[in-house]
């Protein structure tokens, strides 16, 4: 994280908000708007690491970056795109997944986490425990948006029809 400093580095996904199981990975989400030289950074700084790789994509619209490797037997996935990390879907992803597993409790967090060891992504496994039609990852952005009484009073009708 200390090496990544100037990118505003956050680790998202299931190890903050306690989810992860054996298979988890770490993901950190980076501010970036110059891919080039964030390519380069990266490049010096871990291409000397287990399976680094890194891809670019350029596309005007969602122009994003993804640096892998594996440090220390974790694998590391970076996600770099030219948006306050606090703004990119894998850190609102993980906000409203921490406000959901809160409201559930740890019956939550149990389930959500045999869903992973059964082979669900984080997002899907929300989804289907959440009964969420549709694209799971647009479906937990929909519900990140909603305030405290409407997420709480969406988990009270949930579990009420369980």
């Amino acid at each position: 994280m200390e090496l990544l400093r100037s990118y505003n580095p956050i680790l998202v996904g299931t190890i903050p908000i306690d989810i992860h199981v054996s298979s988890s990975d770490l993901d950190i989400v980076c501010e970036v708007y110059d891919f080039d030289a964030f390519v380069a950074y990266t490049s010096a700084a871990f291409q000397c690491e287990e399976r680094y790789q890194h891809t670019v994509h350029s596309d005007m619209l969602n122009p994003y970056a993804v640096v892998n490797f594996r440090f220390q037997g974790w694998e590391i996935e970076i996600f770099a795109q030219p948006i306050p990390t606090t703004r990119q879907n894998g850190y609102r992803h993980m906000m409203v997944e921490h406000r959901i597993l809160q409201l559930l409790g740890s019956d939550g967090y149990d389930a959500i986490r045999q869903l992973k060891e059964n082979g669900y992504k984080t997002e899907p496994a929300f989804a289907e425990l959440l009964q969420l039609e549709g694209n799971p990852y647009e479906g937990l952005l929909e519900l990140a948006d909603w305030d405290e009484e409407q997420l709480s009073q969406f988990i009270i009708r949930f579990r009420s029809c369980d």
